[in-house]
């Protein structure tokens, strides 16, 4: 069972890692600032996770959740800024693209920081499970 939730966690990561560039190199959208951090925070999880499921390594539990989480906090506080105009005027976002920019929208709430999101907890719950089951 615990191969498994590796290996979904690693297909989570993968889904997630192509699901971005195919955003930004097929469809056109250029990444905001906290997408490219998120970005960050994905990329090497598809990686690691990989390389993990192949050698049948639970110890990486503890070197892909420091990436995991605050991926995770950052995805969610971005969809947040995206929807919470008080959010907007607090802080401002600085790069060519604005981090508030809903144009990637479905069903009227799903945006791309919330598919971010959704993919960091799915693999954050997916490795905490690992973490606290035994052999």
């Amino acid at each position: 069972m615990m191969e498994r939730l590796l290996s979904a966690a690693w297909v989570m990561a993968i889904i997630a890692t192509l699901g971005s560039l195919s955003f930004s190199e097929i469809l056109g959208y250029i990444p905001c600032e906290l997408c490219w951090y998120q970005r960050i925070l994905m990329y090497p999880l598809a990686v690691m996770l990989g390389v993990a499921v192949f050698r049948g390594e639970r110890q990486v539990v503890w070197y892909a959740l420091p990436l995991a989480v605050p991926g995770m906090l950052l995805a969610g506080y971005h969809y947040l800024y995206q929807k919470l105009p008080v959010l907007q005027q607090a802080t401002e976002c600085t790069g060519t693209v604005s981090c508030s920019d809903q144009s990637a929208q479905w069903l009227g709430f799903v945006t791309i920081p919330l598919l971010s999101f959704t993919a960091f907890l799915f693999i954050t719950v997916a490795l905490l499970i690992v973490a606290l089951r035994k052999k």
